[in-house]
């Protein structure tokens, strides 16, 4: 475990550093690059940083590295004229948690494309409620739109809705005025999701023997999981239907035919929130965030919870023992 983390600086920063780390009046070499130093009052907990902190996966690519693919806070220094001291901020996604130190800390220095100003009707706990999941969410509803969804389309279903993103997406789809059928295995959150908007709660499909092609069901998706309900998702999609996607949870290989595309039209719309998306994009999504899309019961949704305990909530994370958001107070 502690390897995942990035042995003992990871560590150290993420549960003691009051201030950033200088050496002869530069900030240590040995944190990762970038034009602006951000002072971090909240982070969250997401699946892939879970995976990295209990070292169930690879993702790391580089040690040490601080996790946290989530950041907001304070702008402290900054040689980017964009932003300046005091600027509100959020960083999501690019390589953070990767190949660049993360928000599990208590200072965060980053390129300044990579940085947000925070909208007004956000702050920085509010910022990181929403989050990478949120983000995620909201450029799925986008990517759908682009694609024909408005609101009166038909049903639109969302799988894995008992995760942060699930939760998210239910909720801003019921805000938007869409039909909403969420779909999680979690029986105890479906009241949740009824009261976040859902129209309707399903249990999670049978995938022991699908069939190329069901019967056409839905307008469009947002799909959180992956793999056998991906496939159940694209074979019950409408004619001209579109399924935005960015899960994996439950498996990277897709059980699928042709048959979807080809008969129906249907499009698979592949979601990323990395670096391979488009910035002023990524900041009007932000903007959409602060109002349109937030959820009005957001905090039904997250809680907060101390950075110090991130250990513990990633194993529960990926044992299934989390609903919802969780935000990380870099205080605490």
């Amino acid at each position: 475990m502690d390897a995942s983390l990035g042995t003992g600086r990871s560590l150290r920063r993420l549960t003691a550093d009051a201030s950033p780390q200088w050496v002869d009046g530069e900030l240590d070499p040995h944190t990762s690059p970038g034009e602006v130093l951000i002072r971090v009052e909240f982070s969250s907990l997401n699946y892939k940083d879970a995976l990295a902190a209990t070292g169930t996966a690879p993702v790391v690519r580089r040690h040490p590295l601080t996790l946290g693919i989530d950041a907001s806070g304070t702008v402290a220094a900054s040689e980017d004229p964009r932003y300046q001291v005091g600027d509100r901020v959020v960083v999501t996604g690019f390589g953070l948690s990767e190949d660049h130190d993360g928000g599990w800390a208590n200072w965060l220095r980053v390129p300044g494309d990579w940085v947000v100003r925070l909208p007004e009707g956000l702050d920085p706990e509010d910022a990181m409620a929403i989050g990478t999941a949120g983000l995620t969410a909201a450029l799925a509803i986008h990517r759908l739109e682009e694609h024909g969804l408005t609101p009166g389309s038909g049903p639109v279903a969302v799988t894995g809705a008992s995760g942060g993103s699930g939760m998210l997406a239910v909720a801003m789809l019921a805000r938007l005025g869409h039909e909403v059928v969420a779909v999680s295995g979690k029986a105890e959150s479906h009241d949740l999701l009824r009261r976040l908007g859902a129209s309707a709660v399903e249990d999670r499909p049978d995938v022991s023997a699908l069939r190329p092609l069901g019967r056409a069901r839905w307008a469009a998706a947002v799909d959180c999981v992956g793999g056998a309900p991906l496939a159940w998702l694209l074979s019950t999609a409408r004619h001209g239907g579109s399924v935005a996607t960015f899960g994996n949870a439950a498996g990277n290989d897709l059980p699928t035919s042709v048959l979807p595309f080809i008969l129906r039209a249907v499009n698979l719309l592949g979601i990323n929130t990395g670096y391979y998306f488009d910035n002023e994009l990524r900041a009007a999504l932000w903007q959409r965030l602060a109002g349109e899309l937030r959820p009005d019961a957001l905090w039904d949704i997250a809680r907060t919870e101390p950075l110090s305990r991130v250990l513990a909530l990633s194993t529960d994370l990926l044992e299934g023992r989390v609903t919802g958001r969780v935000v990380l107070d870099a205080g605490a």
